[in-house]
């Protein structure tokens, strides 16, 4: 079920959200200790303020009103993606070039399978990080399994 869900309301936030000067970042839908959670991520050029959330969220909880998409009671929150904000494609590498993250590979690339430094340059389908000893390592998109910007 939660696929489903993940699925529709991202196609209608990647609709929705361009016309407000806004992208989404991620789409969480979740059973945690106090029930069913939907979470929206989103960003914006300028950064996210409440009113951004607040009108995110009604047009997402009136989109679920009329779509009836999920049975059980939920939360819908809608917010930024924070400070340490997942990096998904190679657009989000190009648009934080100089930005320090952490990058966790599929496989152990020079002994390492966590890498944390400057991103110096995401061209193609590769990424170049300066690591935190000056040294620079390039990494194929497709080996990222997860990666963030850090603090």
């Amino acid at each position: 079920m939660s696929g489903l869900v993940e699925e529709k309301v991202q196609a209608f936030a990647e609709a929705l959200l361009p016309s407000l000067g806004l992208e989404l970042v991620e789409v969480q839908f979740r059973l945690e200790g106090h029930g069913w959670v939907l979470r929206l991520f989103i960003d914006g050029k300028e950064g996210i303020t409440v009113d951004h959330c607040s009108q995110v969220s009604r047009e997402v909880g009136d989109f679920l009103d009329v779509e009836d998409l999920i049975g059980p009671a939920y939360h819908l929150e809608v917010s930024s993606p924070g400070l340490e904000r997942p990096l998904r494609s190679m657009k989000d590498f190009q648009a934080y070039l100089g930005r320090k993250a952490k990058v966790k590979l599929r496989e152990d690339v020079e002994g390492q399978r966590v890498l944390i430094g400057n991103i110096s340059e995401a061209e193609g389908e590769t990424v170049e990080l300066v690591l935190e000893d000056g040294s620079k390592c390039q990494v194929a998109f497709e080996q990222i399994r997860k990666a963030r910007l850090s603090l």
